[in-house]
């Protein structure tokens, strides 16, 4: 996922080659640079050689991890101990502790491209009998014993780089939702792919580009991952599961060369989120509006669970709303909606809605597929909300009339708006579960 970087808790170090048959080892991650610093560099070394050096080591594996290089491959590891494709780890091995006091207070910055906030590729190699591009890690004693500081030995490799310094610590939680993408859904993951999708299209003019603002899978999204999966030998089916959504990263990864000397890099404003990570207590806006709508449909089916107020704002009642929801269906009862309760309370959403009591089917037009609509989205429920949006329009000027033929156009995007209009939405044009509930109370209330 495109996302700000982070400094992991842990990483898991494949102990021989990519493809050998070697043990995976989890350790933490200030443990492994110290590890990987106290095998590779030489203790006696100028302290400046030695930061420039634990610099280099500490951005190469967090580069590996941001960019999911392996994982996005298909292996179950951050990086091997192969120094032919990364560093030498040596599972047990004794830490100079003078390499352990500087990795202490250096682990949390990295460097970085200028003008980008990824972790720079900074490949290296011991400048003895080994040379590459980069740093030459003997080459650094040299150009500290002329005075270099830490900062000038990077500058003096990778030419215009900077330091970014303090990044945050959390745990390292795969890219992929967890869930397949599809057509009407809404959120950053769908943002990530589409930004993905249009510069892979750069490379790759056969795959048409698609609007990101919204971060909708709409029909336009569809037929971009259709050309994508076509491209490269993937099921044509349209869907962002979790094959196509690493096949999409590997290759995104590519053609930014994110693991090449001459990386784009990522800038701030492509690592910008539209959509929050998370909904906690203090949370504000339309996706506590709409969390608090799945919270109160499900609570209506289950006694066990209480509805609340659907004000927009993550109160102490929400979040003892999202602890019951929960502790109910076995997840952590921490009050936070993040990537796992967000899945669950779509998918509990969905298992109603397709489970209806019988004394409720008849009102099942009227409730919210659990999906967005937006312009190119065909089919049954455009329909039904066209006949909806007709109503309203032929009873208030405000909203235009428009034609129901399954086809969601610009006459329905433009009827849409005006609802939104009417209610306080976010004029986007397509059809969330507020949205959809402002439409349905409006036709409720002229049909009567």
């Amino acid at each position: 996922m495109i996302n700000e970087p982070f400094i992991p808790r842990t990483i898991t170090v494949h102990l021989g080659a990519p493809d050998s048959n070697a043990e995976n080892v989890t350790v933490n991650f200030q443990d492994y640079i110290k590890n990987v610093a106290s095998s590779e560099i030489y203790p006696t070394w100028p302290e400046s050689a030695l930061r420039a050096n634990i610099y280099a080591i500490t951005t190469f594996a967090l580069n590996r991890i941001y960019t999911e290089f392996y994982r996005s491959k298909g292996y179950n590891f951050d990086i091997t101990n192969s120094t032919q494709y990364d560093q030498s780890f040596v599972k047990g091995r004794d830490i100079f502790s003078n390499i352990s006091r500087i990795v202490d207070e250096l682990f949390n910055d990295y460097v970085v491209k200028q003008g980008t906030i990824s972790p720079y590729f900074t490949q290296y190699c011991s400048g003895k009998g080994v040379n590459c591009k980069g740093l030459k890690q003997w080459g650094t004693v040299d150009l500290a014993n002329r005075g270099y500081v830490p900062y000038d030995i990077l500058k003096y490799y990778y030419g215009n780089v900077n330091i970014k310094r303090n990044a945050p610590v959390r745990a390292n939680i795969p890219s992929y939702p967890g869930r397949a993408l599809r057509v009407g859904d809404r959120g950053e993951d769908v943002r990530t792919i589409q930004r993905e999708l249009n510069r892979i299209a750069a490379n790759y003019p056969a795959i048409p580009t698609v609007p990101v603002d919204l971060g909708v899978y709409d029909a336009a999204t569809e037929r971009a991952v259709r050309a994508f999966q076509r491209i490269f030998n993937l099921t044509q089916d349209g869907i962002v599961g979790k094959n196509t959504w690493y096949r999409l990263k590997n290759i995104y990864n590519s053609v930014k060369g994110l693991s090449e000397l001459y990386s784009e890099g990522i800038t701030y404003s492509e690592a910008q989120r539209r959509f929050s990570k998370v909904l906690q207590e203090g949370s504000r806006g339309t996706e506590v509006r709409s969390l608090q709508y799945y919270l109160n449909f499900i609570a209506f089916f289950n006694d066990a669970l209480q509805e609340i107020d659907a004000d927009g704002v993550y109160g102490p009642d929400t979040k003892q709303a999202v602890t019951a929801f929960q502790r109910y269906y076995g997840l952590n009862p921490d009050g936070i909606v993040g990537r796992d309760t967000w899945n669950k309370i779509q998918s509990v959403y969905q298992s109603i809605i397709n489970n209806l009591p019988r004394e409720y089917q008849s009102y099942s037009s009227l409730l919210y597929p659990g999906y967005v609509l937006s312009p190119g989205s065909t089919g049954k429920v455009v329909e039904q909300i066209q006949t909806y949006l007709r109503v309203i329009g032929q009873n208030n000027s405000s909203v235009p009339v428009i034609n129901v033929d399954g086809v969601y156009g610009n006459q329905t995007r433009n009827a849409v708006l005006a609802v939104q209009r009417l209610y306080g939405i976010e004029q986007t044009g397509i059809i969330g579960p507020l949205t959809w509930n402002a439409i349905v109370e409006l036709y409720n209330g002229y049909r009567a």
